[in-house]
């Protein structure tokens, strides 16, 4: 199910200099102003948009052309080096006080295929188009796939016996989380981790379903699994480690209702609470709610929640009794009424785009746990769209697998 990869990476004393936020969190703006002055960060990679005239399509050839190239010069330099021999790497996050410890390995496309890498959300045409055409122009994978697995403590202790020694890097990134690399180079050590894993029944994907379906198409485009285009990056956490914030949501108008007749309807299925600040959830079935400079207490029903494992998710409930029959957003996915924000921006940041007057209303949630998400991979189920937000992220431009 995984093997070892010779990565791309940061030479001894560059992992500072090219450390980036994935991708995918950050804004094109955003990328320019954390670039500015690096002229080694990852983003010249994974956003390369920025190098080029603004205005530019992000997925016009050139794009990709100009990623292409910056990985070149990266290399030819000597700021990015390829490691000798095929190695593991264990990854450790640190966030405050909290702090989880994964192995960096590449996966086999053939069993994400067969359901041994379970998913549980739907991909966009779109961004899977956009990750296959960077995969194959820089003929490498440089975003990791966020992966669980269920607690195993032989797989923990071997962790912990290489995160115990000296670090190959050890940088912190400018957004305060601590990314700390050791290389298992020893075969025996590769050898046991690889049969460790082989024993897992399954793993499980937490982020990155994007990365990991474009890894299948790419496969598929380059005539089958064998070889290095067969596996796809990722870093595989314990579960008990991993931490999944809320998601919120925020809704532009209140579908032509008066505060009274949407308080009302809403009343329906929740009992509704007025509170003197704002609140975060403390429990399934609670929701904090932002109405024209108020906040409430939202308690569903406990006899409308079922027993079914993706009905019975806070965000299902929230949508399918809120949501779509009152306020009328019925696809999430594509309703450009709704927006989303990760519980790392704080309830401020839902309060002040409410009070801005950008957004008619706003609804903080009580985070899905990693339990559920695997209970919906296991049955085969799809959770709704924006359902988790894993904090703290890996970064990019640490490890890269080229094919």
């Amino acid at each position: 199910m995984i093997r070892p990869f010779s990565a791309l990476r940061p030479a001894p004393g560059r992992a500072a200099d090219v450390a980036a936020p994935p991708y995918d969190v950050v804004s094109l703006e955003e990328a320019r102003t954390l670039a500015v002055g690096r002229e080694w960060s990852f983003l010249h990679i994974s956003r390369a948009e920025i190098d080029l005239p603004p205005g530019t399509d992000p997925y016009s050839n050139a794009v990709y052309a100009q990623a292409k190239d910056n990985l070149q010069a990266m290399e030819r330099v000597g700021v990015l080096v390829r490691e000798s021999s095929p190695c593991y790497y264990v990854y450790r996050l640190v966030m405050g006080s909290h702090v989880q410890t994964g192995l960096a390995v590449t996966v086999a496309v053939d069993a994400y295929e067969t359901g041994r890498v379970r998913r549980h959300e739907l991909t966009r045409p779109d961004k899977e188009d956009d990750r296959v055409r960077q995969i194959d122009a820089l003929n490498a994978q440089t975003g990791p796939v966020l992966l669980a697995y269920r607690h195993h403590p032989e797989v923990e202790a071997v962790l912990a016996r290489v995160a115990s020694g000296e670090p190959d890097m050890d940088v912190t990134a400018a957004d305060g989380i601590r990314h700390v690399v050791w290389a298992v180079s020893s075969e025996s050590q590769v050898a046991h981790l690889t049969a460790l894993f082989e024993g897992m029944e399954r793993l499980y994907i937490a982020d990155g379903h994007h990365r990991s379906a474009a890894a299948a198409r790419i496969a598929a485009m380059r005539s089958g699994h064998a070889g290095a285009h067969g596996y796809f990056l990722a870093v595989a956490f314990p579960d008990r480690e991993m931490r999944i914030l809320d998601y919120n949501r925020l809704v532009r108008d209140l579908a032509g209702l008066s505060r009274e007749a949407f308080l009302a309807r809403v009343a329906e299925s929740f009992r509704i609470e007025l509170v003197g600040e704002p609140l975060r959830p403390t429990r399934s079935g609670e929701y904090g709610m932002y109405l024209l400079g108020q906040w409430y207490r939202l308690t569903i029903d406990p006899r409308l929640v079922p027993t079914d494992p993706v009905a019975r998710l806070d965000v299902s409930l929230l949508q399918d009794r809120l949501l779509a029959p009152v306020l009328g957003v019925g696809d999430p996915r594509r309703d450009k009424r709704i927006d989303f924000v990760g519980g790392v921006r704080g309830l401020e940041g839902l309060q002040a785009r409410v009070d801005s007057g950008e957004m008619a209303v706003a609804f903080a949630l009580y985070p899905t746990t990693l339990a559920d998400l695997m209970a919906v991979a296991d049955a085969d189920a799809i959770m709704p769209p924006k359902s988790t937000w894993f904090e703290p992220k890996l970064a990019d431009g640490l490890l890269s697998h080229v094919f």
